[in-house]
């Protein structure tokens, strides 16, 4: 029975073999007739037994050359989409949007955005000709905003570190006399902290070590000058044009008492800072 069994996994073997498909037909009968007298002289053979193993050798038997079987692809048929003819003689309706805003009406002119033409480039900007002292002061766009210049600045203009007109005029001694805006205490104060490194590496403020620089009340040193910070005039006041506005302003501020006139910067400086 054993032996049975070493016949039939050598003979399963040499089937699974691709390569004896490639064999001459001498070989392949010697072979089988081979293992079919072996299977025969067992002790105990039955036709149920020997039965599979003739089905398995009979189609080697009978095959006189290794045949490779190359299957068909398969094809489905696919129905293509009809396409309908396109008559480009009938007219198509197409939904027009009213355009709601219009090239014209997006800027501040309203001439042809697309030509430079004299009408275009606009009104040359003038300024008040009253002379200084002579002028109506305007009121400040806000709480502590930075006056206007109501007065012609023709010769005042640049200022220079030797020439500045302006202190001839407005500062608080000679302001009342001249009838003239004086120079607010804010403009002769220093509001830059006295800053250093401490023995420890920290950065000190006035004398402190701080972490954060940013967080900090505003300090506010005396100076019995104008401060240098506060010297060129024109880089906050600037005279008023003549023109009309281009866009209508709304605002209305709302002034302390004579917040109007004059400056309290210097006593709220620290408004809101915790």
């Amino acid at each position: 029975m054993f032996q049975k069994k070493i016949y039939v996994l050598v003979l399963v073997g040499f089937l699974a073999n691709s390569s004896l498909c490639a064999m001459d037909m001498d070989r392949v009968n010697a072979l089988a007739a081979q293992f079919s007298g072996q299977i025969a002289s067992t002790k105990t053979p039955s036709v149920e037994a020997v039965a599979p193993i003739a089905k398995v050798i009979a189609p080697v038997v009978e095959t006189a050359a290794p045949v490779t079987k190359v299957e068909e692809p398969i094809v489905e048929a696919v129905t293509l989409p009809t396409i309908e003819a396109v008559d480009v003689n009938i007219p198509v309706k197409v939904a027009i949007i009213a355009a709601t805003v219009t090239e014209e009406s997006l800027g501040l002119r309203k001439t042809n955005l697309y030509a430079e033409e004299s009408e275009t480039i606009g009104e040359a900007t003038s300024y008040g000709k009253a002379a200084a002292g002579s002028s109506k002061l305007f009121e400040r766009a806000f709480e502590n905003a930075p006056p206007m210049i109501p007065h012609d600045v023709e010769g005042m203009l640049p200022i220079k570190i030797g020439n500045n007109s302006c202190t001839g005029c407005h500062m608080p001694e000679v302001a009342p006399s001249m009838k003239a805006t004086a120079i607010p205490a804010s403009h002769f104060a220093s509001f830059r902290p006295t800053t250093g490194i401490g023995s420890d590496g920290r950065i000190t403020k006035e004398g402190m070590g701080v972490d954060n620089t940013s967080d900090l009340k505003i300090v506010s040193h005396k100076l019995d000058k104008l401060s240098g910070a506060r010297f060129n005039c024109s880089q906050c006041h600037a005279p008023q044009s003549t023109q009309a506005p281009l866009v209508g302003n709304t605002f209305t501020p709302d002034f302390s008492v004579n917040g109007a006139k004059s400056s309290n910067l210097i006593d709220t400086m620290n408004e809101g800072v915790k």
